[in-house]
């Protein structure tokens, strides 16, 4: 399956080391994990909430990669954290039980989860339609998929370098804090 990943662009689309930032579902040394995101509207909502950008304004000189990545899911062991919505989708403060969890996660074995995406709205991930000109498409709940460790087979292909969000995004964002 295509999965998304928006990243700076002076880096590859995944890491490959444990010294990368901790975030949801890992901490300081436990990487790496790899983010990825069901839909492009999804890669690029987890980086505007990750900045805290919601003035348009703030769009002017963002200048990001956005990589498709294909990722063998029947080569994995996938499992869903059981956490509450309002855990799985909370800001900075609901991360330490995150943070836990994929740590039982990868104890049982689990290489990758999958979880509904804390950075956009219920129904955000939509993408758009032409109708009429374009306009926004029916509502899609965006997912994430944590991968554990480093991918060296996983294949990417570069969508847009330089590229940033489009202002419509904006709305769709639900705030870390």
């Amino acid at each position: 399956m295509v999965w998304f990943r928006n990243v700076d662009r002076r880096y590859p689309f995944l890491w490959e080391t444990a010294d990368q930032p901790p975030a949801r579902w890992h901490d300081a040394g436990e990487g790496p994990v790899q983010y990825l995101a069901s839909t492009p509207d999804g890669a690029w909502a987890e980086f505007l909430r990750r900045e805290e950008i919601t003035d348009p304004a703030d769009l002017d000189g963002v200048e990001r990669a956005l990589w498709a990545v294909e990722v063998n899911e029947e080569g994995e062991v996938l499992a869903e954290p059981q956490l509450a919505d309002r855990v799985l989708t909370g800001g900075l403060a609901s991360y330490p039980a995150c943070r836990h969890e994929a740590r039982r996660l990868r104890e049982e074995g689990v290489t990758a989860l999958s979880a509904p995406s804390a950075a956009v709205v219920a129904g955000g991930a939509r993408g758009q339609r032409v109708a009429g000109g374009l306009t926004e498409a029916d509502d899609v709940d965006g997912r994430v998929l944590a991968l554990f460790g480093s991918r060296p087979e996983a294949r990417g292909w570069a969508c847009c370098s330089p590229g940033r969000p489009q202002e419509r995004l904006l709305p769709l964002v639900r705030p870390l804090s």
